[in-house]
């Protein structure tokens, strides 16, 4: 019996992933495409996440030993492969990927495997606006929503909740609304207030003289003045979730840095020596497109749909036995 109804989660899932990827791709003009799940280390490709986390990295004998490494998303290597393509202004791809990141803590959310539609799309230079952006948000929001309205219509007893509108606002808006609150408290704050939000500008210090939270020097452009007066370009869609009772991020995305914004992002994060990498004098040389993309969790977006409380319900990973155990008795089936 048991058996069965894990069987049923995995139907479950592939329902939900198959309407939210294809919506995806009609509401942004995406084509589906292939991506690696390793690259040559010292290429700058891999995404450096918060530039702690280690990768996955082993020697390839045929290359002489050269080292690869696991990636931990496709930020960058999408925007090569935007130029490889040929792509043009409004055009994009998108990628299953599938990544390690073994120095992720183990929580009901996170796990050492990390499954996400990466998408990037070619913009014009005068697109790199929060205008786009959030049009852009828009269009993905919808999908989510689309999604949700039809697990219900297959599922009756797992409602729809998202609101119909998504509230877009910026982190030190955010800051200044909620200033005794952490980041995460004001995420639960406001993502409890409206349903859905996204909060941009992410990365570069708030006024209080801290950042919301972290972000590599070389993909999103966190530092550059926007129209609402703000900083950043970037940003995360959360929603309120009210099985796990907090803010639940589904995506994180953004406007790609152009050359200037790179040089002024590494110079504040203290890592202009990659300016030397592959990825980054390609960029520095005017050799990549202007780009927007982002990576939204496929984990996070069933686990939310199929209203789970753990995201072993979702995914297959490692977890220890004991607290595999303690799950099963409080009812939770891990795959």
């Amino acid at each position: 019996m048991e058996g069965r109804k894990l069987l049923n989660t995995e139907v479950a899932i592939s329902f939900v992933k198959d309407t939210f990827v294809q919506e995806l791709k009609n509401k942004l003009n995406l084509i589906p495409i292939s991506s690696p799940l390793v690259v040559l280390d010292g290429t700058g490709l891999n995404d450096d996440l918060n530039g702690i986390e280690r990768p996955v990295s082993f020697p390839i004998k045929s290359l002489n030993e050269k080292r690869a490494v696991v990636v931990h998303s496709l930020a960058k290597w999408k925007r090569v492969r935007l130029k490889e393509l040929e792509m043009l202004p409004g055009e994009g791809i998108v990628t299953d990927m599938k990544a390690l990141r073994p120095d992720e803590d183990y929580t009901p959310i996170h796990s050492i495997y990390v499954d996400q539609w990466d998408w990037e799309k070619v913009i014009a230079k005068d697109q790199r606006n929060l205008v786009l952006l959030k049009d852009t948000v828009l269009h993905i929001y919808e999908s989510l929503r689309f999604t949700e309205l039809q697990v219900e219509r297959k599922y009756p007893h797992i409602k729809a909740i998202l609101p119909e509108t998504i509230t877009f606002i910026s982190s030190e808006e955010l800051l200044q609304k909620y200033p005794d609150l952490s980041a995460k408290e004001r995420e639960n704050a406001i993502t409890r207030e409206y349903g859905a939000v996204f909060l941009y500008g992410i990365g570069g210090a708030l006024s209080n003289g801290v950042a919301h939270d972290g972000r590599a020097a070389d993909y999103d452009d966190w530092s550059t003045t926007n129209e609402a007066g703000y900083n950043g370009l970037n940003g995360d869609i959360l929603v309120w979730n009210p099985i796990l009772n907090s803010a639940f991020e589904l995506s994180s995305m953004g406007i790609r840095v152009d050359k200037k914004a790179l040089a002024h992002q590494m110079a504040i994060r203290n890592c202009s020596e990659k300016s030397k990498l592959t990825f980054h004098s390609m960029l520095l040389n005017d050799e990549l497109p202007e780009s927007m993309g982002g990576g939204i969790g496929q984990s996070r977006v069933c686990m939310f749909m199929l209203k789970k409380q753990h995201i072993g319900e979702v995914q297959v990973s490692i977890w220890e036995e004991d607290k595999k155990q303690a799950l099963r008795e409080e009812g939770i089936d891990i795959l």
